[in-house]
C-alpha cells in the first residue's frame, strides 16, 4: 500500500549546538530531542526518568474524593464491594488491581460480563448478581459512561455505583459518582487514562484518606501498564510516568501469572511495551473473545505457580483458536470486499455476515484496514441483533462518524479510533449507506492514504559515533531506548536515507523483504528488514537508488548482537 511521507522540520544547527551543549548528547539524539520540545535538561531528565512525584493529585479528578470517602465507608462498615469490569485487557487488569487493594479490608469479589450473552458494558445481570451476592457497593471499571439507565435500575434496587471510565461521554452521563477525565466539567490535567489508569487513581486517593501506604498499590504498576499498551492510548504526560514505572514493576518483580504467560509464549525477560502489546494483551484479550474474561483476572490474581500455569495454558489455546479465527474471518470479509462493485467508490468499509465470531471482529477491522486503508466496521450477528467493532485511520474519527448515524444504532461507544456497536439487523444496509455518507462528509483528502512520519533524514553513518563499527550496537541506539515505551504521542523514531542501494536482497517466507542496504555518500552497509514489504523487491532488485523510511531494532545471531533497520517503506530514488 502507497504511505504518504511527512517529514518533519528539522531544527537550525543553533538550535541544536545549544542542546548538545546543555545536555552533551550527539548531534542526531538532540534534533529528535529538539523535536520533541524536550529543550532543557531539566524537561530531558523529567522525560527519561520519570518520578511518581510527578504524577497528578487524584483528588483533581472530579467526583473522586467523593467516591474515595463512599469506598472508605464501605470498608468501615465492612460491607460486600463488587468490582464489574469489561472484558478486555484494560477492564480485566483494572479489576485485578483494584480487588487486590480492596479485598486487604473488606469483602470483595468482581465479576466480568458475558460477551456474548450481556455484551459490552454494564449489564442487569451483573447488577443482580451483585445483589444476589449481598453488595453494597459497585464499581464499574473501563465501562459506564453512557450506562443511564442501568445504573438507574441499580439505585432502583439499593446498590449505589461508581464508574471508573475513560470514554466519551454522552449527552447524559449516569446518576452516580462517574470518574472520567473526559467529562466537560471535569479538570483533571490529564485526558488520556486507560480505564485501569482511572482506577489506578480512585485507589491512590482511597489509600491517601485512609492514611495507608500506597507501596502495595505501586506494586500493581504492571497492570497499568499492561492497560495502557493494549488499549493504545497516548503515551505521553502521566501515561508515559505510569507505563514506565510499570514496565520496571513488570520486569523486576513480575506477577505469577505474568511469568506464566511469558513462558507459555516461549519468551523471557525483560519485555518491553511492544512485547507487552504483540505477546501478553492478546492472550489476556483472548479468555474475552473466545470463553470468559474470568479467565484472565484469576491469571492475573494467581497466587500459585500451579495454578498459573494451567491458566496460562489454557489462555494460551485460547489465543491459538483466536489466530485461526480472524485469520479465516479476514480472507472472508476480503473476498466479500471483492465482490462488491460499489466498495471501490466508498470512503468506508463496512461488511456483515451473520455467523462471524463475535470476539474477533475488532481485531478483523484492523486487518482489513492493512489492505483497504479507511474506516472500517466488521458486524455480525449475536442475539438476534447485529454487533460489531469499528477501527479507524489516523486524523479521522469513527466515533462522530458513527455518531451521526445514531438514529439506525441502538447502542455504541468507544472513542476516535475503535468504537462498539449494535444496531437492528434490517439497519445494516442502510447503516452502510449513512456511514459512508458520514465518512465522505467528514474525512479529509489528506486522510485517505496512510502517513508515515518522518523525523529525520541522515547518512547510515550518522548512526554511529566515532571509534563505533558497524558491527556493534551504537549508543544512539542505547539512548533511543531511553526514549521507550514508544506508542500514540511518542512514536518511534523514523528515519530516512536517500539514494542508498541493495547491496544484497532476498524474500523470505514470500512475504518479507530481507536487505543490506548501502549508503554510498557515508560508505556503510547495515542489513534491515521489511516485513511484508516483498512486493517492493522491484524498486531494490534492478540496481537502482532507493529512499527507504526505517526504525532501529537489533539482531541476535550466534550470540552476536548487532544493529538492524526495521523498513517501513520504500520508494524510488528522490
Amino acid at each position: 500500500m502507497q504511505k504518504r511521507w511527512f517529514i518533519k522540520n528539522n531544527p537550525s544547527d543553533d538550535e541544536v549546538a545549544q542542546l548538545i551543549n546543555d545536555v552533551k548528547v550527539s548531534p542526531l539524539m538532540a534534533r529528535l530531542l529538539y523535536q520533541r520540545e524536550l529543550l532543557s535538561f531539566d524537561a530531558i531528565t523529567s522525560f527519561f526518568k520519570p518520578q511518581l512525584e510527578q504524577l497528578h493529585d487524584p483528588f483533581l479528578m472530579l467526583n473522586l474524593r467523593e467516591a474515595a470517602e463512599l469506598v472508605k465507608e464501605a470498608i468501615e462498615k465492612q460491607q460486600h464491594i463488587v468490582i464489574f469490569g469489561d472484558y478486555d485487557v484494560d477492564g480485566t487488569t483494572a479489576v485485578a488491581l483494584v480487588y487486590s487493594v480492596l479485598q486487604q479490608y473488606t469483602t470483595v469479589s468482581y465479576y466480568i460480563p458475558d460477551r456474548y450473552e450481556e455484551g459490552y458494558g454494564l449489564s442487569y445481570k451483573g447488577i443482580d448478581t451483585a445483589l444476589e451476592r449481598g453488595a453494597s457497593l459497585m464499581i464499574a471499571l473501563d465501562c459506564g459512561i453512557k450506562e443511564v439507565e442501568k445504573v438507574a435500575y441499580a439505585k432502583e434496587k439499593g446498590l449505589p455505583i461508581i464508574v471508573c471510565d475513560h470514554h466519551t461521554p454522552g449527552e447524559m452521563v449516569p446518576d452516580c459518582l462517574v470518574l472520567d477525565p473526559k467529562q466537560d466539567n471535569c479538570t483533571y490535567p490529564f485526558k488520556e487514562l486507560c480505564g485501569c489508569g482511572v482506577g489506578f487513581k480512585l485507589m491512590q486517593g482511597l489509600l491517601h484518606i485512609m492514611g495507608e501506604s500506597d507501596v502495595f498499590l505501586l506494586q500493581q504498576l504492571d497492570l497499568v501498564a499492561i492497560a495502557i499498551g493494549a488499549d493504545i492510548v497516548s503515551l505521553s504526560g502521566e501515561n508515559r510516568i505510569l507505563c514506565k514505572l510499570g514496565l520496571k514493576q513488570l520486569n523486576e518483580q513480575p506477577r505469577i501469572g505474568i511469568q506464566a504467560l511469558v513462558q507459555q509464549a516461549k519468551k523471557v525477560f525483560p519485555l518491553d511495551l511492544s512485547n507487552v502489546v504483540f505477546i501478553i494483551a492478546p492472550r489476556i484479550n483472548a479468555a474475552g473473545r473466545l470463553d470468559s474474561g474470568q479467565r484472565s483476572v484469576a491469571l492475573l490474581l494467581a497466587d500459585s505457580e500451579k495454578l498459573a500455569r494451567s491458566i496460562a495454558v489454557e489462555i494460551d489455546e485460547y489465543n491459538t483458536n483466536r489466530r485461526l479465527l480472524d485469520t479465516q474471518i479476514t480472507e472472508e470479509a476480503l473476498a466479500l470486499i471483492a465482490e462488491d462493485e460499489l466498495h471501490a467508490n466508498r470512503k468506508s468499509t463496512v461488511v456483515f455476515q451473520s455467523d462471524w465470531h463475535k470476539g474477533v471482529v475488532g481485531i478483523v477491522a484492523s486487518r482489513l484496514i492493512e489492505k483497504h486503508y479507511r474506516p472500517t466496521i466488521v458486524l455480525t450477528e449475536s442475539n438476534g441483533v447485529a454487533t460489531g467493532s469499528a477501527r479507524s485511520v489516523v486524523g479521522f474519527s469513527v466515533y462522530d462518524a458513527i455518531e451521526s448515524c445514531a438514529h439506525l444504532i441502538t447502542q455504541f461507544g468507544g472513542h476516535q479510533y475503535a468504537a462498539g456497536l449494535t444496531l437492528p439487523l434490517e439497519n445494516v444496509p442502510a447503516f452502510r449507506e449513512a456511514f459512508d455518507a458520514a465518512v465522505q462528509d467528514k474525512m479529509q483528502l489528506k486522510d485517505e492514504v496512510e502517513e508515515l512520519t518522518v523525523d529525520l533524514e541522515i547518512r547510515l553513518s550518522d548512526l554511529f559515533l566515532a571509534g563505533e563499527s558497524v558491527h556493534e550496537v551504537p549508543r544512539v541506539f542505547k539512548m533511543l531506548a531511553e526514549v521507550e515505551p514508544f506508542g500514540p504521542d511518542n512514536p518511534k523514531p523514523v528515519f530516512v536515507v536517500r539514494s542508498a542501494y541493495a547491496a544484497s536482497h532476498r524474500i523470505l517466507k514470500e512475504a518479507h523483504l530481507k536487505l543490506a542496504i548501502y549508503d554510498p555518500i557515508s560508505k556503510v552497509t547495515i542489513p534491515a528488514i521489511g516485513f511484508n514489504l516483498a512486493d517492493k523487491v522491484d524498486l531494490v532488485a534492478a540496481g537502482c537508488a532507493f529512499d527507504c523510511a526505517f526504525t532501529l531494532e537489533t539482531n541476535t545471531w550466534n550470540n552476536q548482537t548487532t544493529l538492524q533497520l526495521q523498513i517501513r517503506d520504500i520508494r524510488e530514488g528522490s
